[in-house]
């Protein structure tokens, strides 16, 4: 009897790459290797009738498997729910715009299975690698990214040098308690992996050609960026706090700076004293700090349009208590301490953060 070959499941998140998925699938397909290949591919309820094409492609090849996502979205879900869906030994996971090559992957499931490794990763930073589609300025930054994330990761993995990669090779079995555990909501999947781990894999990495992206553009944008540093310091704090309450504190940090700034401005363009224009401030500072928190904390259950506005009312309303709090506290302050108007209103501040948090989290943005 002819033995079993094993399967190796490949995981492929997309988000409108139409004109990329063709072309990836014909060269995956078609490279000699030894095992037999499931191909997942988690799309992310594209509008480009990516969904539709490997939809047409799965009818004629019993290897490719569509998941389709209405209502949920971001690439280390879709990343987490290919690799929980999957039915090989190992799994491997790139980028669907054609940066990674399908012979890289297949080298580092052969280091994988020589090594006897739980991970591999393809890195675009050893000696080796060509980087042939990174913009410099991207290159400075994942640099950059790289060097924080070996501080804030266990001393076993700084020995890797690509910690911000998208190309993954798994040993399922392994893997699989972490790949549980791991929170969506983070930056990157490998980094997150990694940081709950706490250095209990074996991790090796393989040298990357990494293409230019052959079509469309680079969903990289300031959201990415801000889950980068909220995941540092999040595994910089061993994890202790909730990853949206650290969002939700700095940018409860900008609505200080606002208010603080609100307050000396019309201090000196009007006639008004510091209990006058305190309440003006305050409200400017929770408007701002709704806005920029619907926009990157709670972006998952974004509020847009007319729940936009509702969304404001009902938060202003959550933030009245402590609202009215801060100014009553910071008068008191002011009034009976010293009169200060900085530390007057870093009292109030400080009072009334958990409060916002908690309430917000739960009546405005789960609310609708």
């Amino acid at each position: 009897m002819k033995p079993m070959q094993e399967r190796l499941s490949v995981v492929l998140p997309t988000y409108n790459e139409r004109e990329n998925i063709p072309l990836l699938l014909k060269v995956l397909l078609s490279v000699d290797q030894p095992y037999e290949l499931e191909v997942l591919i988690v799309d992310d309820d594209s509008t480009d009738g990516t969904d539709e094409l490997v939809r047409s492609w799965a009818k004629s090849d019993s290897r490719i498997r569509l998941i389709r996502r209405v209502g949920r979205s971001g690439l280390a879900s879709a990343i987490k729910e290919g690799l929980l869906n999957a039915t090989g030994d190992i799994a491997a996971v790139f980028d669907s715009d054609g940066q990674h090559r399908p012979q890289d992957v297949f080298d580092a499931v052969r280091k994988l299975k020589e090594d006897n490794l739980d991970l591999v990763a393809g890195s675009r930073f050893l000696t080796e690698a060509k980087i042939k589609g990174l913009s410099s300025r991207r290159e400075g930054g994942s640099s950059f990214a790289n060097s924080l994330a070996a501080i804030s990761l266990p001393r076993k993995y700084g020995q890797l040098t690509d910690y911000m990669s998208g190309c993954l090779v798994i040993d399922i079995k392994s893997c699989l308690p972490y790949i549980y555990a791991v929170d969506v909501h983070g930056f990157k999947f490998f980094y997150e992996l990694l940081s709950i781990s706490k250095g209990k894999l074996n991790v090796g990495e393989v040298a990357l050609t990494f293409e230019p992206r052959l079509h469309g553009k680079s969903k990289l944008d300031i959201s990415i960026l801000w889950d980068f540093m909220i995941s540092f310091l999040h595994t910089s704090s061993f994890r202790l706090l909730p990853r949206r309450a650290i969002s939700f504190g700095i940018v409860g940090g900008t609505g200080v700076v606002i208010q603080l700034l609100s307050t000396q401005t019309l201090l000196n363009m009007s006639q008004l004293d510091f209990k006058e224009v305190l309440p003006i401030s305050v409200i400017l500072a929770a408007t701002s700090n709704y806005l920029i928190n619907n926009s990157l904390t709670f972006r998952d259950k974004r509020l847009n349009g007319i729940s936009l506005l509702k969304g404001l009312l009902r938060f202003l309303l959550v933030a009245s208590l402590p609202a009215m709090a801060n100014i009553g506290l910071a008068t008191a302050f002011y009034n009976i301490v010293a009169r200060d108007t900085l530390w007057a209103q870093m009292a109030g501040i400080f009072v009334v953060f958990i409060w916002n948090y908690v309430a917000a989290s739960r009546f405005v943005w789960n609310a609708h």
